[in-house]
């Protein structure tokens, strides 16, 4: 693996990671309502329990909470694959395979991030983005 290819790579991966540890830090905090109707916002969000069908019954919170550890297993899941096979001999074709497949996720991902998210969620999934697209150019 060339200089550039393998900054890069290192580059993905480490984003990949600290996007990981950054999202997680918000299971730790509780949302904070600055007026009455966030307050009441916060409240239905967090009791009212909607009929999901096959005797499920979950909040927006709860889905809401769900959802965000997906993104934060995710992020860690590819960043740590990518940080094994990174240490591995591995054929440069399928290490670039797999820099492909997380180009082309993440890059789904991001355009989600884009459409429904706010600015950090947007920023670190471009960086992801880009930085996985720019491994799977410069390996050969």
């Amino acid at each position: 693996m060339d200089k550039k290819a393998h900054f890069f790579v290192r580059l993905t991966w480490i984003f990949m990671i600290l996007t990981a540890v950054i999202h997680s830090l918000s299971f730790f905090t509780e949302p904070k309502a600055a007026n009455e109707t966030e307050s009441q916002l916060l409240y239905l969000m967090q009791t009212y329990k909607s009929d999901m069908g096959a005797g499920f019954h979950r909040s927006m919170d709860e889905l809401f909470t769900s959802i965000s550890a997906c993104l934060t297993l995710m992020c860690l899941l590819g960043g740590l694959i990518i940080r094994y096979l990174s240490g591995k001999v591995i054929e440069p074709k399928t290490f670039r395979g797999v820099m492909v497949i997380h180009t082309l996720v993440f890059g789904i991902a991001f355009g989600v991030m884009l459409f429904y998210a706010f600015l950090p969620p947007i920023v670190c999934m471009g960086l992801i983005f880009i930085s996985s697209g720019l491994s799977a150019y410069f390996l050969e």
